[in-house]
């Protein structure tokens, strides 16, 4: 029995300890939580037996790095991932609380389990596992975590970009992501980029009553719907122009690769989303339109009357959040121009529109062909028993960008979530069995890399 395998009831007591910790990057009252997630996780590098570790202060939330490099000679991997979390909301659709974490089944259940608490918690224990049992590790192993991600990452991601020669290493290791299936192990090679706006509309100085002002007054509400529309039409097709003149197409390679993905449409619209039937571009085969189209999705919008009753007011002021996912070879800047651009041409008559940008991230697009991504999906079919499958992912993860385009350094992103882990909801959990075999793997992996 190995190290890990006699110390599984061990884990996951360490994980709970960790999904204890309400780190919730957006409010500011959690500012405590977020260093004593960050003093955690810089005591379990420790544990694992990292000869050095530090909290990594800045402007924004602490950094926690810790290095073991007791291998001359061999590779250096980076290990990164983030120990902040969501907001819980909504409170009332939890069937445990959320920072209490309650194991039902197979199951963990807490706000973090998945993303990213238990995959940086695999991370660590899989080098503690080497450590532990071996006396020393079969490469070398540097960590870096933020407690921003959640947030837009602006610290981690200015300190990667100054280039400090201590995380120079030869490729990073990114659990940040899921499987596409039970059992089935899994690599991501894409993921989208993001921007993130803050779009205000304001019109008279002061709420009018609509009955007296009606029919004459500006209203940001209704300019904030006509904005909306006018930037996607109801197929799902952006219409800010230029927005589609760099998306680079799949190939055909990957295409036939997708199409041969266990998948079950009606399961994935019904189940997992919980929809009645899908939308989008047509024409577009679906994992095109969730992993290599570029999107945009509106968020939220206040304004106005929203309490119990009436109240007959043309509100002055209303507010959007609003998103673009971006894909290879779309460029940031470009696209805030491009959107900034579409906004004030369809702003409406009698308005003023302020289009903010509150946090982005580079899309990327790792080439598979490399030692450090085959030794990694070798690692997990070793572990799982299955060939591993090649996938791209619809979401966003900044810091893959930033390594690749700062650090010179390939992320191979092997994670061990599943598709109906619910991050960003109520009852977030995270598999056990994942977890353990995420720590296998990802020590087999070292294992490999050190041969």
């Amino acid at each position: 029995m190995t190290y890990a395998q006699q110390h599984q009831s061990e884990f996951v007591e360490g994980l709970k300890a960790f999904l204890r910790i309400p780190s919730i990057s957006a409010l500011s009252e959690h500012k405590p939580d977020i260093r004593r997630a960050a003093e955690f996780a810089r005591s379990e590098l420790e544990r694992a037996g990292m000869t050095k570790t530090e909290l990594i202060e800045g402007q924004g939330n602490p950094l926690v790095y810790g290095e073991w490099l007791g291998a001359p000679g061999k590779p250096t991997i980076l290990f990164y991932g983030h120990y902040d979390v969501q907001p819980p909301d909504p409170l009332d659709e939890w069937k445990s609380p959320p920072f209490e974490p309650d194991i039902r089944g197979n199951d963990i259940f807490a706000r973090g389990a998945a993303d990213d608490k238990g995959q940086v918690y695999i991370q660590i224990k899989a080098v503690e596992s080497l450590n532990r049992s071996g006396g020393r590790l079969p490469v070398n192993v540097k960590f870096l975590l933020e407690g921003e991600e959640e947030t837009g990452g602006e610290h981690i991601e200015a300190y990667v970009k100054t280039k400090p020669p201590r995380l120079k290493a030869d490729a990073a290791v990114v659990c940040d992501t899921e499987m596409f299936a039970p059992e089935l192990p899994t690599i991501c090679v894409g993921l989208r980029g993001l921007v993130y706006y803050e779009l205000a509309v304001e019109g008279a100085n002061h709420d009018l009553h609509s009955g007296v002002y009606g029919g004459a007054a500006p209203n940001p509400m209704q300019a904030i719907a006509e904005i909306v529309c006018a930037l996607k039409d109801r197929d799902g097709h952006i219409r800010i122009p230029g927005f589609y003149d760099r998306v680079a197409p799949p190939s055909a390679k990957e295409r036939e690769a997708w199409a041969r993905l266990p998948f079950d449409e009606k399961e994935y619209t019904e189940k997992e989303m919980g929809a009645k039937e899908l939308v989008g571009e047509p024409g577009v085969p679906l994992f095109e339109r969730t992993w290599a189209r570029p999107t945009l999705e509106v968020h939220g919008i206040r304004g106005g009357f929203t309490g119990e009753g009436a109240k007959t007011v043309i509100p002055a002021r209303a507010v959007a959040k609003i998103s673009t996912r971006l894909v290879a070879d779309q460029r940031v800047e470009e696209a805030i121009q491009q959107t900034r651009a579409a906004v004030q041409k369809v702003c409406p008559r009698g308005v003023t529109c302020e289009l903010k940008v509150l946090s982005a991230g580079e899309p990327s697009l790792t080439n598979p062909d490399n030692r450090f991504i085959h030794a990694a999906a070798e690692a997990m079919k070793q572990v799982f028993g299955k060939e591993t499958v090649y996938i791209r992912s619809g979401g966003s993860i900044p810091i893959v960008g930033v390594f690749d385009r700062y650090l010179g350094v390939p992320s191979v992103m092997m994670g061990f979530g599943l598709p109906d882990d619910n991050l960003h909801a109520p009852n977030e959990k995270f598999h056990l069995p994942n977890f353990f075999r995420g720590i296998d793997s990802v020590a087999r992996y070292l294992e490999i890399l050190g041969q």
